[in-house]
């Protein structure tokens, strides 16, 4: 098990997981500490992320449990912003318990490997990598949505037609929206990495990577050419999403925790 590097990054864990427990909490009736709590916990896991990504004395750093948890935290920015619009209780709380498990996961295991390269667009690459995941995070969020109000609509569930008020065309709209944000940027880190690396390698990374991006190409193919839409879209966004964390943090993973030796 690898702990935290230093006190600093543990106490603003330790702030975030409290404060993401209380907005996860079902307060009874109407109620404003739950979003003020996740406003608190966003920002002191954005704090931790920082310090243990990015440096405190120690060099930056990467590993996979930072990866999911800016996931995580990605996501929660971009539903507080559409909550702003249309409150989603729910939704929130899911989110809040992610954020605690995300929180966590990287406080335990903040990764070792130093960001060290021969590139200098190196750091930029990692960026575009970890932005599409949280881009990508966020559309299956999003497609998530879109499945429940169907299964709800085929069901003939009060609400029909929107989930939680929200229209689903413009869910639809959303989910892909972010799904062909993802794709910009995960092409370009892609791109990026091909053409700054000295040694291109054929490892399990670049390999899933390069199929999730082949099957978000085909996704987004497919809706423009054969409007595909509903579960089918969504079952590709999900496939996509799963060859992406293989391809880093799944990786990571067997090499950081199940083996147990550095990653060059």
């Amino acid at each position: 098990m690898i702990l935290s590097s230093g006190p600093l990054a543990t106490w603003l864990a330790l702030v975030a997981l409290v404060a993401y427990g209380l907005a996860a909490w079902p307060w009874r009736g109407p109620s404003r500490i739950d979003t003020g709590a996740l406003a608190v916990g966003w920002v002191a896991h954005g704090a931790a992320l920082t310090v243990d990504i990015a440096g405190a004395g120690h060099g930056a750093r990467i590993g996979f449990a930072p990866v999911l948890s800016f996931t995580v935290w990605m996501v929660v920015l971009v539903n507080a912003i559409e909550s702003r619009m249309l409150p989603l209780p729910a939704v929130r709380r899911m989110l809040a318990l992610a954020g605690c498990a995300a929180v966590v996961l990287a406080w335990l295991f903040p990764g070792e490997v130093p960001l060290a390269s021969h590139s200098p667009w190196a750091p930029v690459h990692w960026v575009l990598g970890v932005v599409s995941y949280g881009l990508f995070g966020v559309a299956v969020l999003h497609a998530w949505m879109l499945d429940s109000a169907e299964r709800r609509m085929r069901n003939r569930a009060p609400g029909e037609g929107t989930v939680l008020g929200l229209p689903l065309l413009r869910l639809e709209r959303l989910t892909f929206g972010f799904v062909e944000a993802g794709f910009v940027v995960l092409t370009l880190a892609l791109l990026l990495g091909a053409f700054t690396t000295e040694h291109w390698r054929w490892d399990h990374k670049t390999v899933f990577s390069l199929l999730g991006w082949a099957v978000f190409a085909a996704l987004l193919a497919g809706r423009l050419l054969r409007g595909w839409r509903g579960r089918r879209a969504t079952r590709w966004l999900y496939a996509g999403a799963v060859l992406l964390l293989l391809a880093y943090v799944g990786s990571r993973f067997v090499l950081e925790v199940v083996l147990g030796r550095p990653v060059v």
